[in-house]
């Protein structure tokens, strides 16, 4: 004969046991959360447009903490994209339907998430963690829907006259462009890794020609903010470029695990 407490005793370990077996279950049942392509990342730089249509928006920098998460490193900054505002691009990012699909020629800057590419400029070398190209009056980069070497930079001395014909983007346009100097410090936003042809090409973060000018694609910026940003990225941190207009970016910065940023009144 059992005593009543002995019972109760053993019933209540079975109970805990179950219980447990039971948490144990759905443990193995339950899906981990799903690694980001970025997740490697400790640099961010985030800019956030008013919608789809904006010509302007904010740009800020962040680093990863010890603790993987996303601590501003900057005040925001004013920037310009593109003169038809920004579509979704093809990056790191899984392809999203809603919203305008970024086309050669629409005047519209990627939104996504991107690897910042290779610095270049019209200098011999930059202060810059990334690698540095210095651009000379043969390099041009291809935006010739069709072209085999499509959305790449190439060297003109390389590749040949005809290689280049038809490209409208020559990298030195001081030389080409009346003076121009947009392109004497920037870094490549590495848009359409894959170089599809007619689906965008020649992203780049550059400097402005004058404050709130948009762009035909590109994110453009003051020189002092380019170059705090170029000697702040570095190679070995993985940095990323995010664009996003507003409501997209409230819709996606939590699965995404985007830094945290107010709206600008």
């Amino acid at each position: 004969m059992h005593h009543p407490a002995t019972v109760g005793t053993r019933l209540r370990h079975h109970t805990r046991q179950a219980a447990a077996s039971l948490l144990l279950m759905c443990a193995a049942v339950l899906p981990a959360a799903a690694a980001l392509p970025w997740d490697n990342a400790r640099q961010l730089v985030l800019v956030v447009t008013p919608d789809w249509d904006s010509a302007a928006g904010t740009l800020q920098r962040f680093e990863r903490d010890s603790a993987g998460q996303w601590q501003a490193v900057t005040a925001a900054s004013d920037v310009a994209v593109g003169r038809k505002g920004s579509a979704w691009g093809i990056g790191l990012h899984a392809a999203q339907a809603d919203g305008p699909q970024k086309q050669e020629g629409d005047g519209r800057s990627p939104a996504g998430v991107f690897t910042v590419g290779e610095a270049f400029g019209y200098a011999g070398k930059a202060d810059t963690g990334l690698p540095y190209q210095a651009m000379t009056a043969g390099h041009y980069c291809i935006d010739v829907n069709g072209s085999s070497l499509y959305n790449r930079i190439v060297d003109q001395t390389e590749v040949g006259a005809e290689a280049v014909k038809g490209s409208t983007e020559p990298m030195r346009r001081d030389l080409h462009a009346k003076g121009d100097v947009v392109y004497r410090q920037g870094f490549v936003i590495n848009h359409n890794p894959q170089n599809i042809s007619g689906a965008g090409s020649c992203i780049f973060a550059h400097l402005w020609r004058k404050p709130g000018e948009p762009t035909a694609g590109c994110t453009a910026m003051p020189d002092p903010v380019m170059e705090d940003m170029l000697a702040w990225l570095q190679a070995d941190q993985h940095p990323v470029f995010v664009l996003l207009p507003r409501a997209e970016y409230e819709r996606l910065h939590h699965d995404w695990q985007l830094p945290h940023v107010e709206a600008v009144p």
